[in-house]
């Protein structure tokens, strides 16, 4: 275990990847900054949240009823042992950078002795499988998420043994993949696959820490096992359990939306670190299905409720966007990977796209509420009593799977930040910080001033030991990128979406990357039915809304144009660095028929528009919202 300040992907040095992660402690966001912000308010609110409601939910009693130390029924969902390895997770992430942290040691040390209490004389680990079904273990796979949990307590593990913390956290998660390798990794083996995949990623960071092949030799196993129609599919397809196609052979991405994503980002693991070819470009394929006609402006995925599902190719409705948040983390972590992979800045871009908005708009900005599902359109009148689809940011839920997988994602932010290869230092995203690392001996040092995403320049300071080639992402919304160095223009022409600089660092160099930040009016593919005739707002990164907070109180929200043609110009708001103001109209039903002959001829009164940041709204009060605003043209 010598894998310490890694972060949560570390390809082998053999591996078939373009690019290799800066080590955690590499990178650091200054306080000021806009992930500097988003980690202290992880590490103050949604960990600590987290943390307590273990708790309050019933997670830690049920692994309690198997230790004996508690009585009672098991409580709420069947996989809750997942919500405690997730917490573990981000714990360890956050205890890599404060590891005198005495609350964190504490909940972290105590967890694990519980795990290691409650695991079994064989090395299984599932308090709902032990508590309640022990004639059932491994026998519901399509049902069970025994793997499922046994993934996320492998991260968990890979986290600490990275973090150089909870031995007993890494001897429990052992005990438990040794377990799953003698009893599903031969050839004569009981069939290897759960109903929600992530166990292979898990196992493929395993192997990683720890050398030990028969890790990843069983993802690969579990992947090639898939799509056969071995798992009961019976309540909502074999789709939705990720079985219905071989892996290899599949055109498209379907079913449920996190389980398809874990499930890719097992797939390129598998691939890079196999040198398998065919599947790799099953990834891709499948990237480009995904990112081409079913996924949302703000990074989400999913259009389908009944089972948190993809649809069809522009299937894209606002109001009924799913959109879980768990999926838009997924995303950042397959783009992730197929960014190691490759190299290529497509990735980087949709990354960046899922993080300031899809993923960033479902915390609040105290840290202890979130969004389970993310629409992009909430109507006036909506019925929001429902946990799938509420009117506002909840502080749990009964199935609790995101707001421990934020957690663990902004835990580990920096980990995702900037990449290394023979040539040099790339940076992906931009946030005030530093960046320190060494190429073939060469040390690099880049010190980031900026206050992005609001405003697009970034300074940087970089110093080194000698040459070096930086390479800076020119993210793909930005069309007129400038660069000074030492004050003065270069004439740099985007290389794969980065501006590739080769210099000797070692008198130190000032580099202003200049990223302009028009406003953007961006229309859907006319094939996205749901929004034909409709606009939205963007800058930068950032996707924009319009909120009933900044209309005026008689004013239906359905009932607002906006002029595309108008001028938008910048203002502020209270928490809020860069709104939108633009013109537009407020154009009543002319009536309350339901459907109607002919066109009423109604008076459109002008309205000027106020637009925040997507994810910042619902943060001042419940109401409607929309993204995609109808047109007075349209």
């Amino acid at each position: 275990m010598t894998h310490l300040h890694q972060g949560p992907v570390q390809p082998t040095p053999s591996a078939k990847s373009a690019l290799r992660p800066v080590a955690l402690d590499g990178v650091t966001f200054a306080a000021d900054g806009f992930f500097g912000r988003w980690q202290h308010r992880n590490a103050t609110g949604t960990l600590p949240h987290c943390v307590d409601q273990l708790g309050t939910s019933g997670a830690l009693h049920n692994l309690r009823l198997v230790t004996g130390e508690a009585t009672g029924e098991f409580r709420n969902m069947w996989f809750a042992d997942s919500d405690v390895h997730k917490t573990l997770e981000a714990a360890a992430w956050l205890l890599a950078s404060q590891p005198d942290d005495e609350r964190l040691l504490a909940f972290v040390d105590s967890t694990a002795a519980l795990l290691s209490k409650a695991q079994g004389d064989d090395g299984y680990l599932n308090s709902y499988y032990t508590a309640v079904k022990p004639e059932l273990r491994w026998q519901e796979p399509h049902y069970s998420h025994e793997m499922y949990c046994a993934g996320h307590l492998i991260q968990a593990a890979v986290a600490a043994a990275r973090a150089g913390v909870a031995a007993e956290l890494v001897a429990v998660a052992r005990r438990f993949a040794d377990l799953m390798v003698d009893h599903f990794g031969k050839a004569d083996s009981p069939m290897a696959l759960d109903g929600h995949p992530g166990i292979e990623t898990a196992l493929v960071e395993l192997y990683r820490v720890t050398g030990h092949r028969p890790y990843l030799d069983l993802a690969r196993r579990m992947l090639d096992q898939r799509g056969h129609g071995l798992l009961n599919g019976e309540r909502f397809g074999s789709s939705y359990l990720q079985d219905h196609v071989p892996v290899r052979q599949a055109d498209e991405v379907a079913g449920h939306v996190v389980r398809q994503l874990y499930l890719l980002a097992g797939m390129v693991d598998v691939a890079v670190e196999t040198g398998d070819d065919e599947l790799f470009e099953a990834a891709r394929r499948l990237w480009e299905d995904a990112f081409g006609s079913k996924t949302y402006i703000t990074g989400a995925q999913g259009s389908r409720h009944r089972d948190e599902a993809f649809g069809d190719p522009y299937e894209l409705p606002a109001d009924r966007a799913y959109g879980e948040t768990c999926a838009a983390i997924a995303s950042v972590q397959w783009n992730w990977r197929m960014l190691l992979a490759t190299g290529g800045s497509r990735y980087a871009d949709e990354m960046e796209r899922a993080l300031y908005n899809a993923v960033a708009g479902s915390t609040s900005l105290d840290g202890t509420h979130f969004f389970y599902s993310n629409p992009l359109h909430l109507r006036t009148g909506h019925d929001g009593s429902h946990e799938d689809a509420p009117s506002q940011r909840l502080p749990w839920y009964s199935c609790a799977c995101c707001p421990p997988n934020l957690a663990r994602l902004v835990a580990s932010l920096h980990g995702y930040t900037a990449t290394t290869d023979d040539t040099g230092l790339q940076v992906h995203l931009y946030s005030a910080g530093a960046v320190r690392a060494e190429v073939d001996g060469v040390r690099i040092e880049v010190v980031t001033r900026t206050d992005y995403p609001w405003d697009g320049r970034v300074e940087l300071t970089v110093t080194g030991s000698g040459p070096l080639d930086l390479s800076l992402r020119v993210p793909d919304w930005c069309s007129e990128p400038s660069l000074l160095v030492d004050g003065v223009p270069l004439d740099v022409t985007p290389d794969d979406g980065y501006l590739r600089l080769r210099r000797d660092w070692s008198a130190g160099v000032t580099v202003v990357l200049d990223l302009a930040m028009p406003v953007r009016v961006v229309t859907a593919h006319p094939r996205v039915d749901a929004v034909r005739g409709c606009v939205a707002l963007a800058r930068g990164p950032l996707v924009y809304c319009v909120e009933q907070a900044d209309l005026p109180a008689d004013v239906v929200l359905e009932d607002v144009r906006i002029d595309p043609a108008a001028a938008v110009v910048h203002t502020a708001l209270p928490a809020v660095p860069v709104a939108l103001t633009t013109e537009g109209a407020l154009l009543p039903p002319g009536g309350d028929a339901l459907y109607r002959t002919g066109v009423p001829e109604n008076a459109a009164t002008p309205l000027t528009l106020t637009a925040v940041p997507y994810f910042l709204w619902g943060n001042r009060s419940p109401g409607p919202m929309r993204v995609w605003i109808p047109t007075t043209t349209g």
